[in-house]
């Protein structure tokens, strides 16, 4: 049996990056033109295509709206930012994008991936107000145990999950999940979420789930009323939860793509 292919930190105490297993982080890394990502993980994400060609403009819009969504919290006053499956730090980012719109903007990013926690936290060296947590999101405890180190839970936190929940199983119960996070948070927080959908084209996007599973990968596009119930219950911020391309578009304008881009997304006021 051959040996996995792993890139490991000489000092022996940095964990194992496995390179020849595609991960959810490095493969929207190589969608939205970074080069943070390995054969493994390029090869996932060109057979994802082409079962679901719509999927660049997917993540590119869902990149856009996150952008969006953060620079209108920042004006509502929301100085304290948790995303959970952050993903790698592909420029525009959530810490550059929350503080550019406000310098004292406190930023901590959560992923499974120690190839995310070894790039971000580089990147995040010399940034005191910034953070990044290798944890599996699943761990409730252990990321808001890590999160309280920078941020004060007594006030507004922004709660991010982008692009992320539909790497979780039905048998995770996302909804359930978020829940437990939500539970943390102050009065005048905020839940920005955003999730693949199947309603478009059902018998290709189960087909891709279905594919995905055989090599390894969880994606679980679902529809809009169960994407709906992992709010719990929050008042969502007009325009509701909607396709990320027709939310506040810049310009009032939506992209030319905007019907291609699968995914539905809003805000939800804690």
């Amino acid at each position: 049996m051959t040996e996995p292919d792993r890139q490991d930190e000489g000092n022996g105490n940095a964990p194992d990056i496995r390179t020849d297993i595609p991960h959810p982080a490095r493969v929207y890394d190589y969608w939205l033109g970074g080069k943070d990502n390995f054969a493994a993980d390029r090869e996932m994400a060109e057979w994802v295509l082409t079962m679901t060609p719509e999927t660049l403009d997917t993540v590119r819009a869902n990149r856009k709206w996150m952008v969006r969504a953060i620079r209108v919290l920042c004006d509502a006053g929301i100085r304290q930012f948790l995303d959970i499956g952050a993903g790698l730090p592909t420029s525009p980012n959530t810490y550059e994008v929350a503080q550019s719109a406000a310098p004292e903007a406190r930023v901590v990013c959560v992923d499974d991936d120690p190839m995310v926690f070894l790039h971000a936290e580089a990147l995040m060296a010399k940034k005191g107000n910034t953070r990044v947590v290798q944890a599996d999101m699943r761990n409730v405890a252990e990321v808001l145990a890590a999160a309280r180190e920078l941020l004060d839970f007594t006030e507004p936190v922004a709660l991010m999950f982008v692009g992320c929940l539909h790497h979780l199983a039905d048998s995770d119960d996302p909804a359930s999940m978020v829940a437990q996070y939500l539970t943390a948070l102050a009065p005048g927080s905020y839940l920005i979420l955003s999730h693949a959908t199947d309603e478009f084209a059902p018998e290709r996007t189960h087909q891709t789930s279905a594919e995905a599973a055989q090599r390894g990968a969880t994606w679980i596009p679902r529809g809009k009323d169960g994407i709906l119930r992992m709010f719990n219950g929050l008042e969502l911020l007009d325009p509701g939860l909607v396709l990320v391309s027709y939310w506040r578009p810049e310009g009032g304008v939506p992209d030319p793509n905007a019907g291609r881009a699968w995914v539905y997304g809003g805000i939800g006021r804690v």
